[in-house]
């Protein structure tokens, strides 16, 4: 069974709609997919409608954003969105997310890059969804302030870039508890770029591990076959369940649903409760 956990669409960061990425499974020869937004499940419904009318296998899930002194996103899955725990981190992470957001444009501000929340909130699909970094970036984009959103992304709002915010941010450990305590299972995504030296980021991992990690994302588009087989040999000696994905974004872009290949071991397919 072929599958891609984790995919983004236009509910939080993403350009493409749930139909879109299901469409896309369909031309790819994915079985089995998981839209994983940030920091919200406001597209689950719509893309479990989606994936049924194509006959795609699907599972719940999201990307949460988490930071300690590096970005450290988390995926969860089968997570039960009517959980009082994740109401309340719903909560936590919209207030956040304005907070930050607020503060991010005084920043640009007092830096002549003047950008109003209505710019900003204008870049959503979702009015529900936290609001993402990259809509200010897409904001600044379309006002003239850079070639690019991810270029202004990367020179203005990057963790140590001279407007960028901690406000609001969810730790890993919330991270984890929320997906728990909500029946859910979690992976560490991406986790080749961690901002970390080797020995760094084996005890992060480990530190995730005793916190409640269930997985870790070693087949990722953007990981080298060295790093995808060194990942694959941390997660077999920390017992931790191999996931994988594309982190596709938008229907143009270099990563693609369903690359790389990746087919779930039967004990991943197991914890998450498909057949």
């Amino acid at each position: 069974m072929r599958a891609d956990l984790h995919i983004h669409s236009y509910y939080s960061d993403g350009l493409i709609s749930p139909a879109d990425i299901a469409a896309m499974c369909v031309k790819n020869g994915v079985n089995l997919a998981a839209l994983t937004d940030h920091d919200n499940m406001n597209g689950s419904f719509e893309f479990e409608r989606e994936c049924a009318l194509r006959g795609i296998k699907c599972v719940r899930g999201l990307e949460i954003s988490a930071y300690t002194e590096v970005k450290v996103h988390i995926l969860g899955y089968n997570v039960n969105s009517s959980c009082d725990e994740f109401t309340k981190f719903m909560s936590f992470v919209c207030n956040g997310a304005m907070e930050r957001t607020m503060d991010i444009l005084a920043k640009l501000k007092k830096r002549g890059v003047n950008l109003s929340f209505g710019d900003v909130v204008r870049e959503r699909k979702c009015p529900q969804s936290p609001v993402h970094t990259m809509y200010i970036a897409r904001a600044a984009a379309r006002k003239g302030y850079a070639s690019s959103p991810s270029a202004f992304y990367a020179d203005m709002l990057a963790p140590g870039r001279p407007v960028y915010s901690a406000l609001g941010r969810p730790s890993p450990e919330y991270a984890l508890e929320v997906i728990k305590k909500c029946g859910g299972i979690s992976s560490l995504a991406h986790p080749g770029r961690l901002t970390l030296s080797p020995s760094e980021r084996l005890k992060l991992i480990e530190q995730l591990k005793a916190q409640g990690l269930d997985g870790i994302e070693a087949v990722y588009s953007g990981h080298t076959e060295v790093e995808t087989a060194y990942f694959k040999e941390i997660a077999a000696k920390l017992s931790l369940l191999v996931t994988g994905g594309s982190d596709t974004h938008y229907a143009e872009g270099s990563r693609s649903v369903g690359t790389p290949v990746f087919f779930p071991s039967e004990e991943l397919l197991s914890a998450l409760n498909v057949r």
